[in-house]
């Protein structure tokens, strides 16, 4: 196992946040903050500390495959960040929705994001690779 990229950990979750203020901002005009709810605006802080600990495992995750691997292959890290959104993160997000009776534009937007969110992740990963 190499060691783990603290520095694009730590740049991948920041990259996160800003591209859930700008989703559910100027490019969607979602009028809901990052973290929705009345009262919760302003707290980026939840959000941050999530992608943290999500940048944290896929940096891990990118060690233990190792730099011969991903160097040779590098898009696992695009098939690793956006296969754990798209079968793990997404079904969770779009049946809380789905729960919540929301209506599916908000179920598809923030699905949406949540994807780009973590291939933005895999991106970072991959310039700091």
């Amino acid at each position: 196992m190499g060691p783990v990229n603290w520095v694009a950990v730590i740049l991948a979750a920041a990259l996160a946040v800003a591209v859930g203020l700008v989703w559910n901002g100027p490019i969607f005009r979602t009028g809901r903050p990052l973290l929705g709810g009345p009262g919760r605006a302003g707290k980026t802080w939840l959000p941050g500390l999530i992608f943290l600990l999500a940048a944290v495992m896929l940096g891990h995750n990118f060690a233990r495959i190792g730099t011969e691997t991903l160097e040779a292959k590098p898009w696992l890290y695009f098939m690793q960040t956006g296969g754990t959104a798209l079968f793990f993160v997404l079904p969770a997000v779009w049946l809380t929705h789905a729960r919540s009776g929301n209506e599916p534009k908000h179920r598809f937007l923030d699905c949406g994001f949540w994807l780009v969110a973590y291939l933005c992740m895999g991106l970072v990963f991959w310039a700091l690779g």
